[in-house]
């Protein structure tokens, strides 16, 4: 068991997205966790992640706010306590189009070795 304290967690920057803040709370280097890892993702108003996909499954759960995902067939908005899954290889967008910061949990696991 380990306990992640906010005030301990650092930020990184996550490749491809803008006007935000990720916070990585749990993982390989963080816990331990060897299968997944959680973080927590600050959008500024119009910030987020360029289209992309990647090839492992992830849970997006929005605490505060709302943002916009889109994928090439449907544009989904994700209010507070909304979650979506996307699929390994499933291409999407987020983008916080209010003018108020959203914040989101985000569980990923790790790609097979």
């Amino acid at each position: 068991m380990k306990k992640v304290e906010l005030k301990d967690v650092k930020p990184y920057q996550a490749p491809k997205h803008f006007n935000m803040v990720a916070l990585k709370l749990h993982g390989k280097e963080e816990t331990g966790a060897q299968k997944f890892w959680m973080g927590l993702s600050h959008f500024l108003p119009a910030g987020g992640a360029e289209y992309d996909a990647s090839p492992v499954e992830k849970i997006y759960f929005v605490l505060e706010g709302e943002v916009t995902i889109t994928t090439k067939t449907e544009k989904v908005v994700l209010k507070a306590w909304d979650s979506i899954y996307i699929g390994a290889n499933e291409g999407r967008e987020i983008i916080n189009e209010t003018n108020k910061p959203a914040s989101m949990l985000v569980v990923m696991n790790y790609p097979e070795a």
